[in-house]
């Protein structure tokens, strides 16, 4: 059985080697360190912005181990929330975790009353890009950022989805 929660402090040894793990190969691809490799986890954790999907391995979800699969950064902007992070360990790529963060992720936008999502990418990332768009996100714009080409999407949520 698995979950989303939001993460906690005791989480931050399993984020820093999911991330790492999950952006190693595009860091190979792309000649630099993805910007989500660097980030301040703990400070995300501070703020609320990191859910966890684990996955249960016990039978009793409040005193079993939980093992951590993939994880979402979201931050609330005025006009929409920011999917700043979506990570999924390796070894469970295709099986759709990375969608069910993404489902997570409108639903909290439309709790939140927002309108849209967005988030952003390396243009080097072409397949995660082709996800996006498949799941109805829309390129915004490209723009050089430093040494990366960054692609900026945008998915408009239903007016029924979010509550405004």
């Amino acid at each position: 059985m698995s979950m989303i929660r939001l993460a906690t402090p005791g989480d931050l040894p399993a984020i820093e080697e999911l991330v790492a793990a999950a952006y190693q190969p595009w860091a190979d691809l792309i000649g630099v360190r993805p910007k989500p490799m660097d980030d301040d986890y703990a400070a995300h954790v501070a703020a609320g912005r990191i859910h966890l999907l684990c996955e249960v391995t016990g039978p009793d979800i409040l005193d079993d181990e939980t093992e951590v699969l993939g994880l979402v950064v979201l931050a609330p902007e005025p006009d929409a929330l920011l999917v700043d992070n979506v990570a999924v360990r390796p070894d469970r790529h295709g099986g759709g975790l990375g969608r069910r963060l993404l489902a997570f992720a409108e639903d909290r936008a439309a709790a939140l009353g927002l309108p849209a999502l967005r988030l952003y990418t390396n243009a080097r990332m072409e397949s995660n890009i082709a996800l996006y768009g498949r799941l109805g996100y829309e390129i915004t714009e490209r723009r050089q950022v430093g040494p990366r080409e960054v692609v900026f999407m945008r998915k408009r949520l239903a007016p029924e989805t979010s509550r405004g």
